[in-house]
This record gives structure tokens, sequence and C-alpha cells, in this order.
């Protein structure tokens, strides 16, 4: 059958099972929209209020859904200001699909209105992108783009429409195809990794008398973490994640060691001082675990597990490399494993638990207390998002993570503001969910035009708001780097977040003591409507423990 482009962009996002996309309308994309229109018994488009919530929007609901995330703009402007999310998305290895408008091709290339080259600008943060300039090649380029995204290594494509590719008298032969989205295609072909290096490495495991994992965010792209759980609890493993792979490992469980790196538990970095074996499990060794690469795991054999060939030695040198989807590596190892129990490693590890366990424990409101507070009210059944700053460190240390995907963070790029949009496309994607969007005074003023997005569909999102007046991260660092001189965190900016929410639509609560915080968790969760919690920080409240940059992993500030 012969359609318009606007209308195989439909077919093509339909036969993707895309229920919801998440855009702001413009010149350059107003047939896709009359199309959209004429189909919204299908999709659902989401109109937020900036085009970075979009993208963050897209990206929440990719990591919360396991599905790719899609996004819409205009040329020019709508375009560029899709890139921090696109970047987000490309750092922490998020499936999106962007798709943005364009001049026609008799416009295209002559600095003509709101024309910008959006392909060449997000060409080093997608893991591919597209510009359309004939309606033949739409279908087949959209349907690249969702394999793209979601395959191998996960991440953001672009594609480029030019408008006259989606005029409604542009007419092509559209034939309908049948996809599976969760079939794991390879973009590339991986080279299979031979038995005798399977065998070598699970001669390693069952040697080591004190091995350890170091599991990182490829566990949960990989759809992985079930058989992390039974390979550590089999092998009697302590497991610590990183920042990304938060929920791939069960917090409750006693092989649970917490966060690693600049913001880690004392146990978790201890461990990579003291065990034999580290057992790197898709993770890249960002600056923020290793620190002093030198001074990392000095003492193990390092085996690096993970799909992505240009993650292996590049940022530490590995013993052993297996470049393949982990949860292939589980299946295949399994086999070869003696099931051990590791006494002495287990109880010296469990002693290493015990240090630190009082920190910001007082009769005050502490951000510990946020989220205990959630923890408890939602028997830790609810998705929390976040900022980026202090209150991203303490939703992570403070929370007890039982499932993957329940963490939605910008770990990677560290982007202030993606929160706000990452908790609507979680909520659009999880309607029945409690959903947080855990944030800090500096981070919230970034995107909080997004609260009109929340209030519009009535998205019961609570907003929890450390507020100590400071960008308390950066003050962080400037007392203990640079003296107490506090240039510009400082944030005497005067806001009223109480008329901010009743001008938005959004409830509103005050918490400056432990009880007033949980009486206002209660009510969000009894009222399930847009919230938001004024919940009053100490200004000098810190992340800890801390590493200093360039300081071993275990040479922890305390206080």
């Amino acid at each position: 059958m012969k359609l318009n482009g606007s209308q195989i962009i439909v077919e093509c996002l339909v036969e993707q099972q895309v229920d919801t996309i998440f855009g702001y309308p413009g010149g350059a994309v107003l047939n896709i929209y009359d199309e959209l229109y004429k189909n919204s018994d299908r999709i659902k488009h989401v109109l937020t209020s900036h085009e970075q919530g979009a993208s963050h929007a897209a990206d929440g609901y990719a990591r919360s859904t396991g599905k790719v995330g899609v996004c819409l703009a205009t040329s020019g402007p709508g375009a560029t200001n899709l890139v921090t999310g696109i970047a987000t998305a490309y750092m922490d290895s998020s499936p999106v699909v962007a798709i943005t408008g364009n001049v026609t091709n008799s416009l295209f290339g002559k600095d003509s209105f709101q024309e910008v080259d959006i392909a060449g600008i997000t060409m080093p943060i997608t893991k591919h992108n597209f510009i359309v300039k004939d309606i033949k090649d739409l279908a087949d380029t959209l349907r690249e783009a969702f394999r793209i995204a979601r395959s191998g290594r996960p991440g953001p494509v672009l594609v480029d429409i030019l408008k006259d590719v989606t005029a409604p008298n542009n007419l092509y032969e559209y034939e309908p195809k049948k996809i599976d989205i969760w079939k794991k295609d390879k973009v590339k072909p991986i080279a299979r990794v031979s038995e005798e290096e399977i065998k070598t490495v699970a001669e390693l495991i069952n040697n080591a008398e004190k091995p350890f994992i170091y599991a990182g965010g490829g566990i949960i792209r990989s759809c992985s973490s079930k058989d992390l759980n039974e390979f550590a609890t089999m092998m009697n493993i302590p497991t610590a994640t990183s920042l990304m792979g938060i929920g791939a490992f069960n917090q409750k469980s006693e092989l649970s060691t917490g966060l690693i790196g600049m913001h880690g538990t004392v146990a978790s970095n201890k461990c990579v001082v003291e065990c034999d074996l580290l057992l790197a499990l898709g993770v890249r060794f960002s600056d923020r675990v290793l620190s002093n690469h030198k001074h990392f795991a000095e003492n193990a054999k390092i085996v690096h597990v993970d799909i992505d060939q240009a993650e292996i030695d590049k940022n530490i040198k590995d013993d052993y490399a297996l470049v393949m989807d982990l949860k292939e590596f589980f299946e295949r190892v399994k086999p070869y494993l003696k099931p051990k129990k590791n006494p002495i490693w287990l109880s010296l590890v469990e002693s290493w638990k015990n240090i630190f366990t009082e920190n910001q424990l007082s009769s005050s409101l502490k951000p510990r207390y946020f989220m205990e507070a959630i923890d408890e009210a939602t028997n830790g059944d609810c998705f929390i998002c976040t900022e980026v700053g202090q209150h991203q460190l303490w939703a992570a240390q403070y929370f007890k993570y039982t499932m993957p995907n329940r963490l939605i963070t910008s770990g990677g790029l560290g982007t202030m503001g993606f929160g706000m949009g990452a908790s609507i496309g979680t909520q659009f994607g999880n309607p029945n969910a409690y959903v947080f969007n855990i944030s800090g005074d500096g981070s919230f003023r970034m995107n909080f035009n997004e609260l009109l997005t929340i209030s519009k569909y009535n998205l019961p999102i609570c907003v929890v708001v450390a507020n100590n007046g400071v960008l308390g991260m950066v003050r962080q660092w400037q007392t203990a780097f640079y003296g107490k001189r506090y240039s510009n965190t400082i944030l005497d900016t005067v806001l009223d977040y109480e008329a901010l929410a009743k001008a938005t639509g959004v409830d509103y609560y005050y918490a400056d003591t432990r009880k007033a915080y949980k009486d206002a968790i209660d009510n969000v969760i009894k009222n399930r409507r847009p919230a938001l919690i004024n919940a009053i920080v100490d200004t000098d409240e810190k992340v800890l423990p801390f590493i200093a940059p360039g300081k071993p992993i275990d040479d922890m500030m305390l206080k």
C-alpha cells in the first residue's frame, strides 16, 4: 500500500511496539504531528515543557521498561535541545531513538531558517545517526535505527528527516514487517570466546581464596541480574556495584557490599584492595571507581567480561578479558564451577561492613531518612529517579535496591536536571508504580518547568527536594580542597516552593523534621497525586565516605 512519509513513520513506530513518545512540535515536524493526531489511539504523545525534558523522559522510559524510548523534536533549536539528553543516554548505554525534522531538500545545507547539522553535532554521542532525504529510505532507516539502539551495547540513535520526505503528497509503497523487539541482534558479530578461555576463568574462580565481584550497568542492560545473583550465591562471592549497576545485585543479600568507588562503602573499597580475584562484569572502570588506577586491585587477578571490545584495557589493564554477552558468560561458565563457602573471607568482609554504619544518624532530618522512609512506605517496590549531586549519592547509599532498573540516574554524564524528565518517562512506562524524583535545590532549578508536564498529565510523581541552600557537592569539594572559599555555590535566590507548587497544580509539603517528612511520604502514597516535598537539609551535610581524586580506593574520608 502507498503511504506518505508521516504515515510510514507512524506505522514503523507501531511495528516497533512504541506506545508512547515524548516531544515538542515545530515547523519541520508538523506533518508528523498531524499524523500523530490522527493516530492518537495507537501512539500516545506526551508534550513536555522543553525538548530536553522529552529526551530525558524517553531515556527514563527506556531504562525503566527495557524498551527503546522515543523522542521527537523540530529542526534547529528543537534538535539541539535534545543534545544533552542524547549524550546522557549515550554515556549510560540507554536505548533511545531521537527523531528530528529538518528543512526541505531544496533548503538543506544553505543555512536556512532553523537549520542545523544535527547529525554532525550528535555524531560523537550516538551509536549511529541517519539523515533521510528520500522517502524510499525511510522505513528501512527507522527499522535499522531501532535495531541498533537496542542491540549489543544499547545506546541512542538519531534519525534526522527532511520535511519534504513527510509531505502529505509524497507517497511510497510501504510493506509492513513483524518485528521482535526482544530479539538480541548484534550490530557487529563478536568472535566467539573459546571453551578454553571459559575453563581458564572458571578455574581461577574455583581456586580463588578471596574473590570479589564488581558489577556494572552491563549486567542490567544484558538482563543478567538473576544470573549474577545465582552465580554469586553459588560461589559465595561478595559483590559490589557501580552507580549504574545498582539493583543488578540484591542489596539485602548478605553477600552485598553496596556501592563501590569514590562514595562507596568501606567494605566494597576494602574488598578491592584485599581480594585475590576481581571479577569485573559489565563495567567500564570509571574514574569514579578507580580513583588511582595504579593502586586499584593491586593484589588481584582481574577478569573483565564485557560486550564492548572498546572497554577492554581502556582504563585499566586486565589479566583476562572475555568480550561476550554477560548472559552467555554465566551460562557457559556455570558447568565448570564448584560451589564454595569462603568462610574466612566472608567473615573479614562482614567485619568491614560494621565500619561507619552510624553515618547520618541524628534526631534531625537527615538525607538517609528520605530514602528509608520511602523504602518503608513502598516496601522497596518503587522507582527512584535522581538529579545529580549529593542527593544522587544519598539515594544510592540509603535505599536497599533489590531489583534492576529501579534506580534511574545519570551516572556517566552527570546531568543536573535529568531526573525530572526521567521520572515522567518512568511513570508513563510504569503507570501503576510509585515514582520518586530525588533532587537537590540546585538541580531542581535546572528543569522544574517539567512540573507543568507532571501536573498536566496528573502523574503521581513525588519530587523530593533536598534543600540545603547551596550547590552541595561542589560546596563539599570547596570545603575539602579550596579553603572553604564558596565561590558561586550559595543559592541565595529566593524561591517560594509552596507558591511554585500552587502555580503548577502540585501538592506541597514542607518537612524540616523526620516526622514531618515521614508524614509527607505517607500522604503522597495515600493520595497518589503530583507532589513536591521541600525537605530542609543542613548546609554542611556531606556525602561520606569520600575518596579524594587520585587517592587509593581505600584512602577514605569518613568525616
